[in-house]
């Protein structure tokens, strides 16, 4: 059996990979997962890119902000870094999720779901707890189901015929 920390350390260049093509596709194609509703998605306010260097150092950019360029950030790209953290935003219909996801082990923070109804009676709680469970429960199978098609095309003959292609051509513009 496989120590957990060695295959963690194999394996963790998937997650920034995904969070690679994540922002690749944000940009470029429209999200469409069967059995989920059409959402947009958006960049947020913080991209954290990472270049390991040939000396055993890493070099970070942070590129953090509402009005911020992600130019820096694809500039980066193009030297060789991928990223690491990426903030989202999450829109369907009416509502509106905001949150980031860390690629070297896909958890979830700064989650903020819709606003619900302020509570006005005791007995009211227990709605109020399954509405909030629905709405984080919400994102996280959506990034299920992205990063299960992530997976998929990577494993296929179309991540190096076309997709890896078509990001190398996307980071040069």
């Amino acid at each position: 059996m496989i120590d957990v920390s060695v295959s963690y350390n194999k394996y963790k260049f998937l997650g920034n990979e995904f969070l690679t093509w994540l922002w690749f596709i944000i940009e470029n194609e429209e999200i469409n997962l069967k059995d989920h509703e059409h959402v947009v998605l958006e960049i947020g306010n913080k991209i954290v890119c990472e270049r390991a260097s040939g000396d055993d150092s890493v070099e970070n950019i942070t590129i953090k902000g509402d009005d911020a360029g992600l130019e820096e950030g694809k500039l980066a790209l193009k030297k060789g870094a991928v990223v690491t953290e990426i903030s989202v935003v999450y829109k369907s219909g009416e509502h509106q999720w905001k949150f980031t996801i860390k690629g070297e082990s896909l958890n979830l923070s700064n989650l903020k779901t819709p606003e619900t109804e302020s509570l006005k009676k005791k007995d009211e709680y227990e709605g109020a707890i399954l509405e909030k469970y629905y709405l984080y429960n919400k994102i996280v199978d959506f990034i299920d189901k992205i990063y299960k098609k992530f997976v998929e095309i990577r494993l296929s003959k179309k991540w190096d015929e076309e997709t890896l292609i078509n990001i190398t051509d996307w980071i040069k513009s």
